[in-house]
């Protein structure tokens, strides 16, 4: 067996193997923006998660043992009970992380997102008007004689109202 026959071989079998395993396809999979934007969304909130944490642990709850009368580690109090260890430092500062990640959540992510979306929400244009079926409820171009989608006979245009609830 010749050197440059075996060369060919192994190269036949490798790119044989790669068809199978589709690796191609995978890549593509991998390599699409929202996959990459959602990795990258888990590391930034994981991040996140942390200096929320470090926040709440080192800042937040050393403030609220200052009138309790001990400065030792908040985390680590517990009430005795019954023979029963309640540890009510941790849980209220996981609480508070808690708290503190929905909130900002809230304002830093949806509300800002929830504003975009809301400004550039595709209008109708003007010389487009629509109204609403009086059977399905759905919206259709207003000189419609039938609905698109329950095939309901529409009324005269003077008797239909417009998607504003104007009449014509």
């Amino acid at each position: 067996m010749s050197d440059p026959d075996a060369t060919e071989r192994i190269e036949r079998f490798v790119k044989a193997g790669a068809e199978r395993l589709r690796l191609t396809g995978f890549r593509k999979f991998i390599l699409r923006g929202s996959v990459v934007d959602l990795a990258t969304g888990i590391v930034i909130g994981a991040a996140f998660t942390a200096l929320v944490n470090a926040l709440v642990t080192d800042f937040l709850t050393p403030i609220i043992g200052i009138p309790l009368g001990k400065n030792s580690d908040f985390s680590k109090r517990y009430w005795n009970i019954g023979g029963s260890h309640f540890g009510y430092g941790d849980f209220v500062n996981k609480l508070l992380a808690l708290v503190l990640i929905g909130l900002a959540l809230y304002y830093f992510v949806v509300l800002p997102v929830n504003h975009l979306m809301e400004r550039f929400k595709p209008e109708t244009e003007p010389g487009k008007q629509t109204k609403v079926c009086p059977e399905c409820k759905s919206s259709i171009p207003y000189d419609a004689t039938r609905c698109a989608f329950c095939t309901v006979q529409q009324p005269p245009r003077n008797e239909a109202e417009l998607k504003t609830g104007e009449e014509a």
